[in-house]
């Protein structure tokens, strides 16, 4: 079984919170191994691009108004590594 991501809120320092919870639960999971869990989540990514390949091929461009998947987060979405505690980096 796969740690359960911590609930979400909308404000920053919550959902920093949230970030070093779910840090910590992949770690935990690992058992504190850190490339083993940087392994699972690459590996994580690579099905999640492929479902988004296959999704985007299947759909119609009018089913969605002209939204296209993007396979990279912006800038503007990546959380900063100054949010993790000094012991993660």
């Amino acid at each position: 079984m796969r740690p359960q991501l911590a609930p979400k809120t909308s404000t920053a320092t919550m959902e920093n919170e949230d970030l070093r919870w779910e840090v910590e639960a992949v770690l935990a999971w690992h058992d504190e191994d850190a490339k083993a869990a940087i392994a699972t989540l690459l590996q994580d990514c690579r099905h999640l691009r492929a479902q988004l390949a296959l999704a985007e091929g299947a759909m119609s461009r009018g089913m969605v108004r002209g939204w296209r998947p993007a396979f990279e987060r912006s800038l503007l979405e990546r959380p900063l590594i100054e949010h993790l505690p000094v012991e993660n980096r």
